[in-house]
């Protein structure tokens, strides 16, 4: 668990050395962020705090009921985060609990927008006036790293956009799994994007917000509008690369059908008379002649080459 304090408005996080001051750590925090706790932590944080914590699966419901609600301990809020993984990203529930002097938030997942949060408090550079205008903080700062998030997929698109319709030396297997975890990571970003549009719309409805607080919220609003149409155009660019490497695929494929095709008309006419002259018959005259054999022969070679040509001929080589 950490704990952070706003001092002169700024957020600040404060150092323990055992665990007989996290009670005392608890009750001064203005900020308490458990990440991974414990049944221990919980059941300590519950008793301080006075309040019931949600459980896992409290936390994964999808009902809207379920995620934003206000009771006698404040405004609960259940909201996806992004996290990334190695090749992927994935999304972390995170529980937040908005009293009139504290925020709680619980989370079983690594997420980059805290850490980032965290080394700008050491640095000083996180302001703050109240608990209210800190998670609106955390919201800002997790639609920002969406940004930079949704920028990053952009720059990889341009990079296999160029392997796809130039590289001549392409593994299209290759591209085809790397646009699919872009595809994958591009519908997380957006449905946490939504997920934020909802929170902040409970957000207005129910938490008493100075306007300076409210105009933040609908800047937010206004930012994730932007990114919402930006992950439309990539699942669009995905699509078209992905749609692109499959003709590509397709031509190769019928390109060695026809290969083989044509290889089947060539041999088929010399295979027939190789078939003809392979016959157990005692009637056939060629048999008795001297130059039979190379007559044979040279049947088949020109019936090989005759429709080799006529192909040429067509353009169909």
């Amino acid at each position: 668990m950490r704990f952070f304090k706003i001092n002169n408005g700024l957020i600040q996080e404060m150092k323990y050395h055992s665990n007989d001051e996290i009670t005392a750590l608890i009750e001064q925090s203005d900020w308490i962020d458990a990440h991974n706790p414990t049944n221990e932590d919980r059941h300590l944080l519950s008793q301080a705090l006075g309040l019931k914590l949600p459980a896992s699966n409290d936390v994964e419901e999808i009902e809207a009921s379920s995620r934003y609600f206000m009771d006698h301990e404040g405004l609960h809020v259940h909201s996806l985060f992004l996290s990334p993984t190695e090749g992927r990203h994935t999304t972390v529930n995170i529980a937040s609990i908005l009293q009139k002097d504290r925020l709680i938030t619980l989370r079983e997942g690594s997420i980059a927008d805290f850490r980032l949060l965290r080394l700008r408090a050491r640095k000083g550079q996180v302001h703050s006036d109240d608990v209210q205008s800190l998670f609106i903080t955390i919201l800002e700062q997790k639609v920002e790293n969406h940004a930079d998030t949704i920028e990053d997929i952009h720059h990889q698109l341009e990079k296999i956009s160029y392997t796809v319709l130039e590289d001549e030396e392409a593994d299209w297997e290759e591209c085809i799994s790397r646009l699919a975890r872009l595809e994958d990571s591009n519908g997380k970003i957006r449905l946490c994007l939504m997920d934020t549009q909802r929170v902040i719309s409970f957000l207005l409805r129910h938490l008493q917000s100075t306007p300076d607080q409210l105009e933040t919220l609908r800047e937010i609003v206004r930012d994730i509008e932007t990114l919402m149409s930006h992950t439309t155009f990539l699942f669009e660019k995905i699509n078209f690369l992905m749609d692109s490497a499959q003709g590509f695929i397709n031509i190769e494929q019928n390109q060695i059908i026809k290969t083989f095709s044509i290889a089947a008309v060539v041999f088929l006419p010399p295979t027939l008379i190789a078939s003809i002259y392979g016959m157990n018959f005692q009637l056939i005259p060629e048999l008795e002649w001297t130059f039979g054999y190379p007559l044979a022969l040279a049947l088949m070679v020109a019936s090989g080459f005759a429709p080799y040509f006529y192909f040429k001929r067509k353009g169909w080589l």
